[in-house]
């Protein structure tokens, strides 16, 4: 990875879209520690430090979630409090919708106007999940007739004198800016994607995720230097927390490159005075080629309800009520269901992106055959049976990573006290996803230096 990059920096056009990608992510991290007028970051900040079941920014707080994902710009109510999650909610329905719905079916096979048809579609999609969701921040902030709010309605002037604004007017001007910060994100991605080195959401997912560990990380230090009650023994409670994580991350990326190879060959054709095929292949199947989209779509349905609630104005914080006990983060029932919802998932994710009949019916077109295996129907079977078993281990490691560090560190936050913000920071999907990200940014610089050797190569 570091002579990837140091690689990267001798090339002038790959430095300059280095260069380019590390400016568009400092502006959004900039956006994400700007505060919103309106909202009341002090308080927020204040809150966000608090543990226990009265948390709103808790591990069991749909809000909370969303915190740590955008690297602690919603307990900051910055302008991009919302970050990217909205693009991606939005990336996900449309995915799913082009199942059920056949025009949107259509526009995946028309090509770069299909792709032009669908970005449009999900940025208009985006836009209608964002309202949503600063609808549902607006009321979880705030607290029936203002007072015990995270919103200011009180407007200051030079002198000291003060006027009190329309409850409805500062809502809807932090609603705008939630909004605005949720779409001037989105394009942060897309310039990213197009100017930069690409995979720009990816990449605002993996920097938000980084703030959050890293600032966990400076607070837990900086208690166990002031010697807080509670820390005599953290160094070593520290150390053993690094190494669990650092045998996770290696796990982690152990099975991210594992692949299931299936040998395809393809007979010999003479057309004319040219012998075509005789080539010697293999189909490459990962074994856990649904990345982390399993786990972010049960999180997702498992804390939908919770928001719900959250927006019609019932606190469940404060006063959980049969889905939080049953449900919450930590719970029994909260594993359970996780582990039945990334097994459906990893299936269903599974059958969009592997499709064994067109497969088939590509190797059969151009002569290809599995050795021992007929072509056409019996291949698209056999492939069906492969997949099936290697989505299934899939899923399996899924469950287990996302449920087996949770626990791991659970275990740490009650028996030695150990710092609760640091172990929520490491989250099993913000592991997954720092991992695969940066395989994948790996990736991108190679492509980029092999595209610029070749095209050096040629102008000699």
């Amino acid at each position: 990875m570091f002579r990837t990059l140091a690689n990267a920096f001798k090339n002038k056009e790959v430095r300059t879209k280095l260069l380019l990608t590390l400016l568009l992510l400092f502006i959004y991290r900039l956006g994400c520690w700007i505060p919103t007028p309106g909202l009341d970051a002090f308080a927020l900040n204040e809150a966000a430090g608090e543990t226990g079941a009265g948390a709103i920014f808790g591990e069991t707080s749909f809000l909370g979630l969303l915190n740590s994902i955008t690297g602690d710009g919603l307990s900051n109510g910055a302008l991009l409090a919302l970050g990217i999650s909205p693009y991606i909610n939005a990336s996900i329905i449309a995915q799913l919708l082009t199942i059920a719905i056949p025009p949107l079916e259509r526009w995946t096979k028309q090509g770069d106007e299909g792709k032009r048809k669908m970005s449009t579609f999900t940025r208009v999609l985006t836009i209608v999940l964002a309202v949503i969701q600063a609808v549902g921040i607006i009321i979880s902030f705030h607290r029936g007739d203002g007072t015990n709010s995270f919103i200011n309605y009180d407007a200051y002037y030079g002198d000291g004198t003060g006027l009190q604004m329309p409850q409805w007017v500062v809502c809807m001007i932090i609603g705008i800016i939630l909004v605005g910060g949720a779409v001037f994100t989105m394009w942060l991605g897309e310039k990213i994607t197009d100017l930069g080195v690409g995979n720009g959401i990816s990449l605002l997912i993996f920097v938000g995720i980084l703030s959050t560990a890293g600032l966990a990380i400076v607070n837990s230090v900086s208690i166990m230097a002031y010697g807080e009650e509670g820390w005599d023994m953290q160094p070593w409670y520290l150390l053993i927390f690094f190494v669990m994580v650092v045998f996770i991350f290696g796990f982690i990326t152990f099975i991210d490159g594992a692949e299931r190879r299936i040998p395809v060959s393809y007979a010999k054709q003479i057309k004319g005075r040219k012998q075509y095929g005789g080539q010697n292949t293999h189909i490459p199947i990962k074994v856990n080629a649904s990345g982390v989209m399993p786990i972010i779509f049960a999180t997702a349905i498992i804390t939908f309800p919770q928001l719900i609630m959250q927006m019609v104005g019932v606190d469940t914080v404060n006063n959980p009520n049969w889905w939080t006990i049953a449900f919450g983060t930590g719970s029994p029932g909260y594993y359970a269901l996780s582990a039945l919802l990334i097994l459906f998932f990893s299936y269903f994710y599974a059958m969009i992106q592997f499709k064994p009949d067109e497969v088939a019916r590509n190797l059969q077109q151009y002569g290809g055959f599995i050795p021992g295996i007929r072509p056409g129907r019996a291949t698209q079977d056999y492939l069906s049976k492969v997949n099936k078993r290697l989505t299934l281990f899939g899923a399996i490691y899924l469950a287990v990573i996302f449920i087996i560090p949770s626990l791991l560190f659970s275990i740490l936050n009650y028996t030695i006290g150990f710092n609760s913000a640091l172990t929520n920071a490491f989250s099993s999907t913000g592991m997954l996803i720092v991992v695969s990200v940066a395989l994948e940014f790996q990736k991108q610089l190679d492509n980029q230096l092999l595209m610029r050797q070749y095209r050096g190569f040629l102008k000699q």
